[in-house]
């Protein structure tokens, strides 16, 4: 299950990629905004963010006009590993190497045919464990020493 979430800046993109989605059949959990009216992008980054601490979800995507505070504010929430993705390659060793959790897009610089391909590319790709599970450790272990 995929929660997304985006505030006014990304919320025509969500509404793309939720058609990708259902044509699909790709499971998902729609955490606003359901309109185009100002509203603050930490709130759609805790309301995804606590779906993936509950295991009401098991990944995320935010969407914000540049991706960049989605990034910031959901890194803000313990297991949370957040990253701004520019294109396929990126999503691609987000996942392999960092198991990025959450991906968060900037509507702002991304077309809905770019998005989809990042969202394709994340998706498939399996994180690679070995050494990059070391590195995960040690994040946990920083997150636990230093998050209060």
């Amino acid at each position: 299950m995929i929660a997304i979430g985006a505030d006014h800046g990304g919320y025509k993109l969500k509404e793309e990629i939720k058609r990708y989605f259902e044509e699909k059949e790709i499971k998902y959990k729609d955490f606003g905004t359901y309109n185009e009216e100002r509203t603050d992008y930490p709130v759609y980054a805790e309301k995804v963010s606590k779906a993936i601490q509950d295991k009401e979800c098991d990944c995320g995507i935010l969407i914000c006009r540049s991706g960049y505070g989605m990034t910031v504010a959901a890194n803000k929430f313990k297991g949370i590993r957040a990253a701004a993705i520019l294109n396929e390659e990126s999503a691609k060793y987000a996942k392999a190497d960092d198991d990025i959790n959450v991906i968060t897009l900037g509507g702002d610089y991304l077309s809905t045919n770019e998005s989809i391909c990042i969202i394709r590319n994340w998706l498939g790709t399996e994180f690679k464990g070995g050494r990059y599970e070391e590195r995960l450790k040690m994040i946990e272990r920083i997150e636990k020493d230093n998050m209060r």
